[in-house]
């Protein structure tokens, strides 16, 4: 039997586990979420130990094709996946949401990276964090401004010293969004371009009340990966690559 790997945990992955049919399927899941929502099939947790780690996986699982359906900042596990695709022969898809796009009303500051946003929030005054919880450490130096940072669980230092840390999983309401800006007299909106419906509420909201946002730019992909943006997209691609009805 086929076996398709899809690495990553987000829900284009764990819709596209469900999908496929007549193949064995693999998830790989980091394991940073403590109690994370498993896909259908057989899931792996942990990483595999760099490139050559995922090469010899490739290799005694005989897998057929790796679909990277991970987080759009899950920089590392791409080009790793990338390196050991080329490497194997393993044809390799990519799968990721479009990111989220200026509409009229946002007022977003776009920066390439979370020291970049660090430093356009230094004078600030009240904070409201959404870029996940290992994001924190690029924070931690700001003493001036008070942070409010969301995760589904508790960050490790190093921390920032005026820090309240809100442990809560999307989705989220624009309602409850607005409710939760103005009670903590928030004055600006820190995200990563994660794209999708589940956490876009925040931006709806942020938009209403006229508050800015500033914007952390996707890490580039990988050179020559082959990208598409759902699942049905995917499905289509794994038909042809392999030559196999999966449906």
């Amino acid at each position: 039997m086929r076996t398709v790997l899809i690495l990553g945990g987000t829900g284009e992955a764990r819709r596209l586990a469900a999908a496929l049919t007549g193949l064995r399927v693999v998830s790989s899941l980091a394991g940073r979420v403590a109690q994370p929502s498993l896909p259908p099939g057989e899931v792996r947790v942990g990483g595999f130990g760099g490139v050559a780690g995922l090469v010899d996986y490739l290799r005694a699982e005989r897998v057929s094709a790796i679909v990277d359906a991970t987080h759009p900042f899950a920089a590392r596990i791409t080009s790793n996946a990338a390196a050991a695709a080329v490497e194997t022969g393993v044809p390799l898809l990519v799968l990721r949401r479009p990111g989220w796009t200026l509409g009229p009303g946002d007022r977003w500051q776009r920066v390439p990276s979370l020291d970049a946003a660090a430093e356009a929030v230094r004078d600030t005054a009240r904070v409201f964090l959404t870029t996940g919880r290992q994001s924190l450490p690029a924070f931690a130096h700001l003493t001036a401004p008070w942070f409010l940072s969301r995760s589904v669980d508790p960050p490790e230092p190093p921390l920032p010293p005026r820090l309240e840390v809100l442990l809560d999983r999307g989705p989220f309401t624009v309602e409850a969004e607005t409710t939760l800006l103005r009670d903590r007299a928030i004055d600006v909106l820190v995200t990563k371009d994660s794209g999708g419906d589940m956490t876009s509420a925040k931006l709806t909201a942020a938009r209403a009340l006229g508050l800015p946002v500033v914007m952390v730019d996707r890490p580039p992909l990988p050179a020559a990966v082959e990208v598409t943006s759902t699942v049905p997209e995917i499905l289509t691609r794994l038909d042809a690559l392999m030559d196999f009805r999966i449906r």
